[in-house]
């Protein structure tokens, strides 16, 4: 018998960590202030909700959707991108990044990631715009703010609009300013998973009265702002919030500060020491960023560094000690199916948009760090960051009695 519990050892740990989602008795009391108003539809509560989280992340306005998906299609379609468009986006984020801009009738563009953020790479965005390049989308990957001083300076010297996905950065700050307010628009998640969540929802924020009207108008029906009630001037849809999900969504918001506090700090307890651990890559924090909320703790697995060892195989390990974890995207967007497939007329628009001009083939994509870091990186839950100090102590013995042990692996 070895001694790590994957081979009948001692398992670490046995004890649960915090579970998710956490609610208590505001939450109880906010959906039922709202079922006993008997005024259950996009009300003052979305209204209170989407002016309270604008002003949380610095933004003018906010616009409250039924997902963070449609936050960025609507972002995306308000921002202008249309038929024969290209939209720069990384391939290491949930798909809706990508199928967003195929929802806008655009193609994305794939641009390689930095292997130390996860977040895309300033330089390689450069090299991918052409004349048909019309927004860039970066994702502040995990919570960590991707670099928004170069995409912006870019953007600016090539006419782009920026739009965020802030999908998983609720609280971030670059020097001290709100992710998702810092570009034309930017675009959140409050689904299940996410840091502050109703189930479901989303909110796109903007510092622009122009394009946080037409938001509004895509999003409910195609309205007019101040306009009669059955005028409709946009092609939009129902893409509205509820009165419950927006209470709930306003007392989760009372707790974030705390927790967003709690996550940083036991994440930087993390990084010191598991940086000591070959094999083992924290990934780096920007001076530039003031706050990081802290979807996702994320490191680099090196198995040249130990032994060998496949990142799946020490995955196993560390679940085995009662440290929940995984590897994330098992590969970059463009290898999945919906972009491998090929093939001619509508049905396969916008790939084979005639506005566009170009042929779309993603099969001869290829972005290097990326397909590295999806064999590399391991993932642990922001759940797991609201423990407490033995808590994080648990996970750093786990992965050092991993490390010490690494022979039993192979």
């Amino acid at each position: 018998m070895g001694k790590l519990a994957v081979n009948g050892g001692e398992k670490l740990r046995t004890r649960a960590f915090p579970s998710w989602p956490m609610h208590d008795q505001r939450e109880k009391e906010a959906l039922n202030e709202v079922l006993e108003s008997g005024k259950w539809w996009y009300g003052e509560k979305v209204k209170q909700f989407e002016e309270a989280f604008a002003a949380y992340q610095d933004a003018k306005y906010g616009i409250t959707t039924t997902n963070g998906t449609a936050a960025l299609e609507i972002a995306l379609i308000a921002a202008g991108v249309g038929a024969g468009d290209e939209v720069i986006v990384p391939p290491y984020t949930f798909v809706a990044t990508a199928t967003a801009v195929l929802k806008a009738n655009a193609i994305p563009v794939f641009v390689d990631i930095q292997p130390d953020t996860f977040n895309i790479d300033p330089q390689r965005i450069k090299e991918a715009i052409t004349e048909k390049t019309k927004a860039i989308v970066p994702v502040h990957f995990a919570g960590l703010p991707a670099d928004m001083d170069e995409i912006t300076a870019i953007a600016r010297q090539h006419n782009l609009a920026v739009i965020e996905d802030a999908a998983h950065a609720w609280g971030s700050r670059w020097r001290d300013r709100g992710v998702g307010a810092i570009g034309e628009l930017g675009g959140f998640s409050f689904q299940m998973s996410k840091n502050i969540t109703a189930g479901e929802g989303g909110i796109i924020l903007t510092n622009s009265e122009e394009l946080a009207d037409t938001c509004r108008s895509y999003s409910n029906c195609g309205r007019g702002k101040d306009k009669p009630w059955y005028e409709h001037y946009l092609l939009g849809g129902n893409y509205r919030m509820t009165e419950f999900q927006a209470a709930i969504l306003l007392a989760q918001l009372t707790r974030l500060d705390e927790q967003v506090t709690r996550r940083q700090e036991n994440a930087r307890k993390l990084d010191q020491a598991l940086s000591d651990f070959p094999g083992i890559e924290p990934l780096k924090n920007s001076p530039q960023v003031s706050r990081r909320s802290y979807h996702l703790y994320c490191f680099r697995y090196l198995p040249e560094q130990l032994r060998g060892v496949s990142r799946d195989r020490f995955i196993q390990a560390l679940n085995a000690e009662g440290i929940p974890c995984s590897g994330g995207y098992p590969h970059p967007l463009y290898k999945n199916p919906l972009f491998q497939r090929k093939g001619y007329g509508p049905q396969f628009c916008p790939l084979s948009c005639p506005y566009y001009g170009k042929t779309v083939d993603y099969a001869q994509t290829h972005c290097p760090v990326a397909e590295k870091i999806c064999e590399q990186a391991v993932w642990l839950t922001h759940n797991l960051l609201l423990g407490t100090q033995e808590d994080m102590n648990d996970i750093i013995r786990a992965i050092e009695k991993i490390v010490d042990n690494i022979d039993e692996l192979q």
